[in-house]
């Protein structure tokens, strides 16, 4: 099936909270908080869609501080469609997208037994960063989460020379 990719708008919000639901071990947040993803932050999101269905979905928002740095919050692909490429696709297409509008960085968390986001980001880094990635501990499991959720570690990549 063709997979296409764009910009979320807010009547998308009930979808992603159901693909989110659907693609397991992912934070599931309340349906108010994906329509905001999807109003709010729909410049630093993005959809893979087959047959009008969201399929894919990746959540993000420029850094308060550091408006130069996309942090990304949340990928999810239904069950149906992974192995296919389509989290590949989406983070090259949202990069692409809002390296012309000034992000230069890219940041995201993981956890140690992540491993499929771990390939994900890495791949993704390597083919397209100035320089080697960084990984460090950020919200650390007895400081942050008080043992109740693994720590994240804080991944960070320049894609400032990515181009079209």
């Amino acid at each position: 099936m063709a997979i296409s990719l764009r910009k979320p708008c807010e009547i998308d919000g009930f979808q992603l909270h159901e693909l989110v639901s659907r693609a397991g071990k992912l934070d599931t947040n309340s349906i108010y908080c994906n329509l905001l993803q999807f109003s709010h932050f729909s410049d630093t999101a993005i959809v893979a869609e087959s047959e009008g269905k969201i399929v894919g979905s990746i959540t993000g928002y420029r850094v308060p501080q550091h408006p130069e740095t996309l942090f990304v919050w949340q990928v999810a692909v239904d069950p149906d469609f992974r192995g296919q490429g389509v989290a590949s696709k989406m983070l090259n297409g949202l990069a692409r997208r809002l390296v012309k509008s000034g992000v230069s960085h890219i940041e995201t968390t993981i956890t140690a037994d992540n491993i499929a986001s771990q390939r994900l980001f890495k791949r993704f880094f390597e083919s397209v960063g100035r320089d080697p990635y960084t990984s460090t501990p950020f919200f650390e499991a007895q400081t942050h989460f008080h043992n109740h959720a693994p720590t994240e570690h804080l991944y960070r990549c320049d894609i400032s020379r990515l181009s079209n």
